[in-house]
């Protein structure tokens, strides 16, 4: 619907325009002026002993507004009747006798009746006014074109709308409706009478937004607190990491210690040497290790969380510093430190599909590819990250003044954790211009290169492994994504290379 545009001077434009709207019902509906102060909105409360104005132990939620809320959200969840008795009760009227008019006009199509009641209302903003008549003649006219009526059209867009004189642009658009009917669908015309009676509620609901909360309470106001006392309990949380749907309103909610994993439940024992990776598959049933014994497993989760040994991988001749999954887990790649990429079948026995050998795999550096494939993250420097966009050819650069561990991408493409040589992790906003969000500290780093990792139900946490025999967790400070994990990543004390992302395209 049109709004309000500055195209004459203010102080003339509603001078003019507001006396004028009085005698545009044309006669054809007039109701006898009500009295529209504020106060006068809703029926006073009746007296009763221990009634007050304020309600709750903090003494700040009016009495009043609290009762038209829960009328509102009772009305809004179809029980009438329960709404009615409140206001029989309370002696609080949801709306007064005038908005209630108003509101059964709009619906009834009676345009020049709600124009007329719109002006008893009492709004103390005549551009609000204007900008409401504006609405309802727009109305009227899709309607009177709709039911081929092209002269009572053209007559409402000449002596309503065109006088309101607020939008001069918009009366041209509807004229082009008159002349080009087909231009109706462009600026919001309507064809069936189903569709044309949820296009009045629709109305209504555009109008609810426009006039005063006081005069009319927005939609699904209640609704709207309480999700925001939720969201706000959540985010208060510093251990948030369950369901949403698990909240309840019967209780503050809080979450304890226990929700962060802090407990060894499984001790797996089959490498002879220094595990340096761990990392789970997409899909949460497997396990892939790695180690300095020259070996890595593929670990099988059951369906209670127990792991156990599927296949061991026999071949590098140097340790596996890495190992990484392809994005359906049937394959598993492996890489030798300073040695070779190997590609294994997760199903048949362990059994190695193809090696790659060369130049190329001796010095592997960090890298992720962003979900949609178009842009490759790499270490290109010591303190230098890239971000390629490969179908733009654009570079971005991540710069740090100390050199570049690891670096870890979240699952929604937007984050990147970046791990440094002074036992920092910095945590950078990539999702449009680069922004450096958070820092982190508190894991210790002397001797081996550790990983850090987005983590929790909606990767809300990051963890650290450290060289203390510590795991750290710190809560992030916002949301990065709704999503669940289908896994838990684990931490590693060695190389971090993901040779999966740099070689299987």
């Amino acid at each position: 619907m049109g709004g309000v545009e500055d195209e004459e001077p203010a102080t003339k434009r509603t001078k003019v325009s507001f006396e004028e709207l009085r005698g545009l019902s044309n006669g054809s509906s007039f109701i006898e002026p009500v009295s529209a102060s504020s106060s006068d909105l809703m029926a006073r409360p009746l007296a009763s002993e221990g009634d007050k104005e304020v309600v709750g132990s903090k003494g700040i939620i009016k009495r009043v507004e609290f009762v038209r809320i829960i009328a509102n959200a009772l009305y809004s969840l179809g029980y009438k009747k329960s709404c009615a008795h409140l206001e029989e009760e309370s002696g609080i009227r949801l709306h007064s006798s005038v908005i209630n008019v108003f509101m059964q006009q709009i619906l009834d199509g009676n345009w020049d009746g709600s124009v007329s009641t719109l002006l008893k209302i009492g709004l103390s903003d005549e551009r609000i006014v204007l900008s409401a008549s504006l609405q309802i003649l727009e109305q009227k006219f899709f309607e009177l074109l709709d039911a081929e009526k092209v002269m009572d059209a053209l007559k409402t867009l000449r002596t309503e709308i065109a006088p309101l004189c607020i939008n001069k642009s918009r009366v041209r658009e509807l004229s082009s409706c008159i002349i080009a009917p087909s231009q109706c669908n462009l600026v919001g015309s309507c064809s069936q009478d189903t569709v044309r009676s949820k296009s009045r509620s629709k109305l209504l609901l555009e109008l609810r937004k426009l006039l005063s909360p006081t005069v009319m309470i927005p939609e699904d106001r209640l609704e709207h607190l309480v999700e925001q006392a939720l969201l706000l309990q959540r985010n208060a949380c510093i251990f948030h990491n369950s369901l949403d749907n698990e909240m309840s309103l019967y209780t503050d909610h809080l979450c304890g210690r226990d929700q962060i994993p802090s407990q060894t439940l499984q001790i797996l024992q089959e490498h002879k040497d220094e595990v340096w990776f761990l990392q789970f598959s997409h899909n949460g049933k497997y396990l892939a290790s790695s180690s300095n014994d020259r070996s890595a497993i593929i670990w099988e989760v059951d369906v209670n969380g127990g792991v156990s040994l599927k296949h061991r991988l026999f071949g590098h001749q140097k340790p596996v510093c890495a190992a990484s999954w392809s994005p359906d887990d049937h394959e598993l790649l492996t890489c030798g430190l300073e040695e070779v990429i190997r590609r294994w079948d997760v199903s048949s026995d362990g059994r190695e599909l193809q090696c790659w050998k060369g130049q190329r795999t001796l010095r592997i550096s960090d890298l992720e590819i962003t979900n949609d494939g178009k842009q490759i993250i790499s270490i290109c420097r010591e303190n230098a990250i890239l971000l390629l966009n490969r179908e733009a050819n654009t570079e971005r650069l991540i710069e740090e003044d100390q050199t570049v561990t690891t670096f870890s991408l979240s699952r929604d493409n937007r984050f990147l954790l970046v791990n440094l040589l002074d036992q920092e992790i910095h945590l950078w906003n990539i999702d449009g211009d680069l922004k450096l969000v958070a820092k982190y500290k508190g894991h210790k780093r002397t001797r081996f290169v550790i990983r850090s990792c987005f983590g929790g139900l909606a990767q809300a946490f990051i963890a650290s492994g450290s060289e203390d025999s510590q795991v750290v967790h710190q809560p992030q400070i916002m949301r990065l994504q709704k999503e669940p994990l289908s896994s838990i990543i684990a931490y590693h004390s060695g190389p971090c290379l993901n040779p999966w992302l740099a070689h299987s395209s």
